[in-house]
This record gives structure tokens, C-alpha cells and sequence, in this order.
């Protein structure tokens, strides 16, 4: 599906841009989203973009323009989805907690499914429904209580998470939505975590909604829909070595292990493996700083525009694009928020680095640009595609 050279950083179309800023490799992103619709063709399956990841509106126009329906998790996605040219039908509305002007917004506009999460939610939706002399179509998520080993704030798919509804409380809720006014019941959702490179909690994931389906299926229950989630992680570490996600493998575990039935849907909500590679954050050195044991490169990006390594400890690659020495060192890069988690990398080896360098911090379309902020009342980062 490519390789680096492809891909590789303008740093001459840099120079003269005012840093910090986002950088996007449009032609990444086509590739991605071409091998995406590639390895789905001929099968049941539906890919929603989970906006979360990344709602900068022209990344959104590019990924609607290529067929994927979209993941909301908010009535302001919501509304940016319909901007960009997002097919409502094609829309999965999630989320643990949507307030009545969001389900209001969403019933407006016929957005495809609501991910319903609560028995509670599944009332208010009901009741809102009726209200409006329309029908919600849901379906429920399941908490599968699967440990997909990730960072404690990105797992979504244990028994101690705010998310979804137990198994053991599911056959309750599904027989209350059989019978509830106001909703169709669509079929089941589940999510288990995000930055999975291990396809083995997918395994266990179909091995589960197998086990689902014949006991609802045993009581004459069918469902339409079965949604996977998403969480395919990509490789931080190299990015130029895989700049596209290993979708091939991802898609293959349910193409082998999960038994769909006849006229029934698949559905995945992708975010990340989307976009995460075709985004850097470009920055600029403004000072080099000798500590008693540390070197400290300064930079002019900061926990505001790109939070994850201070939010999980998230790792990205850092490079030092303008550098042409030969000798490196050692350095802690940091950035210029006065908050001392506000580092990027620690102990990180760069070719020896001085004020007015260019340094890219990769892998950071996904939950960079969408997570800024304005604390310390710094401006947000630009754009360059």
C-alpha cells in the first residue's frame, strides 16, 4: 500500500510556516481510505469514521467524498458530519451520556442508529422519539468484559467501565426494547479499547457475539446489525515503515471468525487507523537548556496541541527535520506550558539540536488536533495540507 518515500515530510514548504502546526499528508490519507473500501468491497460491511479521532473539516470532507458514514459521539459531530457530506442514515450515534438536544438533533435528521448504553438512555430515547412521531432505530452496546491490555484510559471493554451493558443484564434490556414504544431494536454494539495491535482481543470479541447470536437466535430473536466498534491501533514507533494500519489483518479476523447471518450488516467505527499517520505536529526549537543531569530541546508546541503523551503517556516518534549534524544527543523535549507533564519525549536521541530547528512529532492525526486547547490562553495550532 506504499512506502515512506511516498510520504515523506515537505520540510521546504515548513520553513516559512508559523509554528506549531498540523501537517497532513492528503495522499496518505487517500491511500488509506482507498485500502479500506478495498479490503470491504463484496461484503456486509459498513465503516463509520469515528470523528472523535480527528473533525478538522477538511479531513471530514475527504473521508465522507470516499463512502465511509460516520461514528458521533456528540451533537456538535454531529453537526460537523453533516457539513462535510455524511449520509445521516449512515451515521452511529454513541455515547455514554447524550443529552435530550442531542437525541432531539439526531432523531431530526434520521441519523441511522443510536448506540444506546443504559436502560435509562433507551426510555428518554423512546419517549423523545414518540414525542417527535418518529421511530429511533438502536442498537445496544454490550460491555463484553474483555481485557484488551491498554492503557487504563482507553479501555472501554471491561466490567469496571462506564460503557455498555452488561451480559448478564442484557436479556432484560433487550426484551424492554422489543416491546418499548418509540424504538426499533437494530442490533448489538460493542467497543473493547483502541490502539490494539494484537488481533487476539478480536478473537475473543467474535468468539462472544457467535456466542450471542445462537442464544438470541434460539428465542426467535434476529438482528439486522452487528457493530464491532474499531480500536486498530498503528504502529508509533515507525510510522514510515507503516504508514497504513494493518487493515488487512483486522478485517481478516472477522472475515474468519465471526459468523455473520444471512442479509446482516457489519459494522466498524475506525477512527484512529483513519487518520493518525497522515497527521504531524510541526514544531520549532525555541531554546536548548543545560539541566544539572538533562538537555532540554524547548519547543513551541505544547501539551495544548497535542495532549496524549500528558493525558497516557503516549509515545511519538520525534525527529529532528532541519538538523544536518552527524554527532546526536541526548534530550528531553518539552514544551513551554507551565505544567510539568508538558514533555513530548524523555531521554529522546536527535542529531545535535539548536534554537530554530524543525521538529516533527509523528503519528498525531488522530486525538492531536481534535484535543487541543486554549489553557494558558495559547492560540491553536494551524493547519497545512
Amino acid at each position: 500500500m506504499g512506502n515512506f518515500t511516498d510520504y515523506r515530510l515537505p520540510l521546504e514548504a515548513f520553513q516559512s510556516q508559523r509554528t506549531p502546526f498540523y501537517y497532513y499528508n492528503l495522499q496518505l490519507l487517500h491511500d488509506t481510505l482507498e485500502g479500506i473500501n478495498r479490503l470491504t468491497t463484496d461484503v456486509p460491511y459498513r465503516v463509520h469514521y469515528a470523528l472523535k479521532a480527528n473533525s478538522n473539516p477538511h479531513l471530514l470532507a475527504i473521508i465522507a467524498q470516499a463512502g465511509l458514514g460516520a461514528d458521533l459521539v456528540s451533537g456538535g459531530e454531529l453537526k460537523a458530519a453533516l457539513a462535510a457530506g455524511f449520509a445521516p442514515e449512515r451515521m452511529a450515534y454513541a455515547g455514554v451520556g447524550k443529552t435530550d438536544w442531542e437525541i432531539r438533533l439526531a432523531l431530526e435528521h434520521g441519523v441511522g442508529c443510536f448506540n444506546v448504553e443504559s436502560m435509562p438512555e433507551m426510555e428518554v430515547i423512546g419517549q423523545l422519539a414518540q414525542e417527535q412521531g418518529c421511530t429511533a432505530s438502536i442498537a445496544i452496546r454490550v460491555n463484553p468484559d474483555i481485557d484488551a491490555h491498554t492503557h487504563r484510559y482507553i479501555t472501554t471493554g471491561t466490567a469496571d467501565n462506564k460503557f455498555g451493558i452488561a451480559i448478564e443484564q442484557l436479556p432484560h434490556v433487550v426484551e424492554r426494547a422489543l416491546t418499548m414504544p418509540g424504538v426499533r431494536l437494530r442490533g448489538l454494539h460493542f467497543h473493547i479499547g483502541s490502539q490494539l495491535t494484537d488481533m487476539k482481543p478480536y478473537v475473543m470479541l467474535c468468539d462472544t457475539v457467535n456466542r450471542l447470536q445462537d442464544y438470541y437466535e434460539a428465542r426467535g430473536v434476529r438482528f439486522e446489525l452487528i457493530n464491532v466498534g474499531g480500536g486498530l491501533g498503528v504502529d508509533y514507533n515507525e510510522p514510515d515503515a507503516h504508514p497504513i494500519a494493518d487493515f488487512d489483518s483486522y478485517f481478516g479476523v472477522f472475515k474468519r471468525h465471526l459468523r455473520l447471518r444471512p442479509g446482516q450488516e457489519l459494522h466498524f467505527e475506525l477512527g484512529r487507523s483513519v487518520v493518525a499517520q497522515c497527521g504531524s505536529l510541526i514544531t520549532r526549537v525555541i531554546y536548548v537548556k543545560s539541566g544539572r543531569n538533562k538537555r532540554f530541546a524547548i519547543v513551541d508546541a505544547g501539551m495544548t496541541d497535542l495532549l496524549r503523551p500528558a493525558l497516557y503517556e503516549a509515545r511519538h516518534l520525534v525527529q529532528n527535520l532541519s538538523s544536518t549534524a552527524l554527532a546526536c544527543d541526548t534530550y528531553d523535549v518539552v514544551g513551554p506550558v507551565c505544567e510539568s507533564s508538558d514533555v513530548f519525549a524523555h531521554d529522546c536521541t536527535l542529531p545535535l539540536t539548536q534554537r530554530g530547528d524543525l521538529i516533527a512529532l509523528r503519528s498525531a492525526g488522530a486525538y492531536g488536533e481534535s484535543m487541543a486547547s486554549t489553557y494558558n490562553l495559547r492560540s491553536l495550532p494551524g493547519t497545512l495540507f
